[in-house]
C-alpha cells in the first residue's frame, strides 16, 4: 500500500474442496473484476490530485493551512501519478510485445 492507495485490492477466498468419490474442487468466484480494480485506482489517483489541488488553494487564498501539509499532500498526488503513468506505459510495453509475437 503506497500512500495510503491501495490500487489492487484482490478478493482472497479460500479454494472448497467436496468430499465426495471424485475429489472436485471448486473455487469461489473472485467478484473484483480487473476492470473495476483498475477504475478504483484511477479514481483515487484523481482524489490525491484534487485533494491536492484543494490544499494548495487554500493556502494561497490565505486560509488556516500548514505549508508543509500542502507541501506533503503535493508530493503524495505527484508520486501516485508518477505510479499511474508507469503502470501505464509498463501494460503498453507489454501489448506491444505480445503484438510482435509470432503465432
Amino acid at each position: 500500500m503506497v500512500n495510503g492507495i491501495n490500487p489492487f485490492q484482490f478478493n482472497t477466498n479460500a479454494i472448497q474442496t467436496k468430499s465426495n468419490n471424485n475429489f472436485a474442487i471448486n473455487q469461489t468466484e473472485n467478484k473484483a473484476s480487473f476492470a473495476d480494480s483498475l477504475k478504483q485506482a484511477i479514481e483515487q489517483v484523481n482524489k490525491s490530485q484534487v485533494e491536492s489541488d484543494k490544499m494548495t488553494e487554500a493556502l494561497a487564498t490565505g486560509a488556516n493551512v500548514e505549508l508543509h501539509d500542502v507541501m506533503i499532500t503535493a508530493q503524495k498526488a505527484s508520486v501516485t501519478m508518477t505510479l499511474a503513468v508507469e503502470v501505464r506505459n509498463k501494460a503498453i510495453e507489454a501489448y506491444q510485445e505480445m503484438m510482435r509475437m509470432q503465432v
